[in-house]
């Protein structure tokens, strides 16, 4: 294995605490720890093997970290089709929830994601399928 020439600056330790501290994200909480590890000295390889990451994606952190700061550890925006759900479809996502489903036609109580789909459909000319909702549903607080 290659020697790589790491130099962080002086306050690279105090910033990767205070991530730490204010992160409530448990996968950007994990790549922050691995990265104060490789501040503080130890090998890339030993790291990854203690957090359960890939060396190469412990060094892209590593070397993310040592160009954009913190900011270098969040995830980039993935290639591909966008997200389905809009922020207004996703409003009227959270309106229609409130409501009893037996006043949009449903013979049951409570909603499925399914019938959240069909409704949805109905009331904008949107094809959202029931996986798009339960993971819209999912992230709302």
């Amino acid at each position: 294995m290659r020697n790589l020439n790491l130099q962080f600056a002086d306050d690279a330790l105090s910033k990767l605490d205070a991530f730490l501290k204010e992160t409530k994200e448990a996968r950007l909480f994990r790549r922050a720890q691995a990265v104060r590890e490789v501040v503080k000295g130890t090998r890339m390889q030993a790291v990854s093997n203690r957090f359960d990451f890939t060396y190469s994606a412990v060094r892209k952190w590593v070397h993310r970290f040592g160009r954009q700061g913190t900011s270098g550890l969040f995830d980039r925006p993935r290639p591909g089709q966008p997200r389905k759900l809009a922020r207004d479809l996703q409003h009227h996502l959270d309106r229609l929830v409130d409501q009893d489903p037996l006043e949009h036609g449903s013979i049951h109580s409570q909603w499925s994601c399914q019938e959240l789909a069909n409704v949805l459909r109905q009331q904008t000319g949107l094809q959202v399928g029931r996986e798009t909702i339960r993971l819209a549903l999912k992230k709302t607080p």
